[in-house]
């Protein structure tokens, strides 16, 4: 059996850097787009916190995590984050989010 994958947290950054860290990403966003087994991924800045970096990654498995893990581009820009909290999850069960 597959088991889907997330990858999220947040990233925190001063906040006169955070627009240059989430451009700093680009690259790497839209390339994992186009990645195999790629569902999804953002980085993007929060709305609330000047600060914060949400990171947010979906791949349908570990292997093709790891594949894309192996090739991808680091980023542009290099900039210290203050503080990390990512972590993965291996994915059991989705569904609707209201049932």
């Amino acid at each position: 059996m597959t088991v889907a994958v997330i990858v999220a947290g947040t990233v925190h950054v001063e906040p006169s850097e955070r627009d240059r860290f989430v451009e700093g990403h680009r690259d790497i966003v839209e390339q994992s787009r186009r990645a195999p087994g790629c569902l999804d991924v953002s980085i993007s800045p929060d709305p609330v916190d000047a600060g914060r970096v949400n990171i947010f990654e979906h791949w349908d498995s570990q292997e093709t995590l790891d594949a894309w893990r192996a090739v991808a581009p680091p980023p542009t820009t290099s900039i210290d984050a203050r503080d990390a909290q990512v972590f993965k999850h291996d994915i059991a069960r989705s569904g609707p989010p209201f049932d």
